[in-house]
């Protein structure tokens, strides 16, 4: 091991940094995020009058709670502490301190909510809200379309490029996180609308004054179309069919989750298809199921 060295802790947050970009692959919002976790923390050992060195299990225990106090989520306090203990088994491994002191710190028990699951007909009635006699309506309607069919993430939508579609094959190509790549079947209603966009739609919005070449989703001005734009789309697109739950495009995305598992969809199929890392993430649908097993059995039997 190499002479402990501590170095400026900024420096150290920099190595890190770049550690998880070019050894673990770790995607540009989970670097900024951890960042903000790390520079927190690190300012907060500057106010104390502390070194990395002094940091022991009890004082990271203390810091926790501080962040408790202060209000943050657990789903925040669960990413802090993935941040802290990270970082200080990088600076532990590298020779930079002499010991791990996160190695033991217990990470905070999540309250996992369902997630916001729309009807069938709900989702019919959002797709059929969009007034696709215009041109920024068609492109809305293969939006929505989109997502409801292959269950992506806003960010793998808004990063598709034209060459990631398949037409021949219906497939469209997703980079999600992590980098990882996968292929997933687009739909033949889905598909419908994404070329009806691509040959009536595309072409005008891409002569717009920030015209893109390689965006598959433009916006009016034909750059590309960003994740708050399609927040809104989906939005709208609720609210015009009345629906009172909360949707964003995540919605969509438990949405086609659930309703593959509901149609008999095997549960390591629908992990491909989300393209979760471990099964476990893609088990809180099988609770939905459940739930909407309970509803049918209360309604149907007859002694519920």
């Amino acid at each position: 091991m190499r002479p402990i060295m501590p170095g400026d802790p900024s420096k150290l947050l920099g190595a890190y940094l770049d550690f998880l970009l070019a050894e673990k692959g770790r995607s540009a919002l989970t670097l900024q995020a951890y960042e903000h976790d790390l520079r927190r923390h690190l300012d907060y050992l500057q106010g104390c009058g502390m070194s990395l060195e002094q940091v022991d299990e009890r004082f990271l225990e203390g810091y926790l709670a501080l962040l408790e106090e202060m209000g943050l989520s657990e789903a925040s306090l669960a990413r802090n502490l993935s941040a802290l203990r990270g970082f200080y088994r990088f600076c532990f491994l590298e020779g930079f301190l002499p010991q791990d002191p996160s190695e033991e710190l217990e990470p905070p028990r999540l309250r996992r909510e369902l997630p916001t699951v729309l009807e069938v007909p709900e989702v019919e009635r959002m797709l059929e809200s969009v007034d696709t006699t215009t041109p920024l309506g068609v492109r809305d309607r293969a939006i929505l379309e989109l997502l409801y069919a292959t269950g992506m993430r806003v960010s793998e939508l808004t990063a598709l490029r034209q060459n990631h579609l398949f037409l021949e094959l219906d497939l469209v190509r997703v980079l999600g996180k992590g980098s990882r790549e996968r292929l997933l079947p687009l739909g033949r209603i889905a598909r419908q609308w994404v070329v009806r966009y691509l040959e009536a739609v595309r072409p005008l919005l891409a002569r717009g004054p920030a015209r893109s070449r390689d965006a598959l989703f433009l916006n009016a001005r034909g750059g590309p179309l960003s994740r708050m734009s399609v927040w809104t789309i989906v939005s709208r697109a609720a609210s015009r069919a009345g629906i009172r739950k909360s949707v964003s495009p995540h919605t969509l995305r438990h949405s086609f989750a659930t309703h593959l598992l509901e149609g008999g969809a095997d549960l390591r199929a629908v992990q491909l298809l989300l393209g979760h890392a471990s099964i476990t993430t893609t088990q809180i649908y099988t609770h939905v199921d459940r739930t909407y097993l309970v509803e049918v059995h209360r309604s149907c039997h007859p002694r519920p």
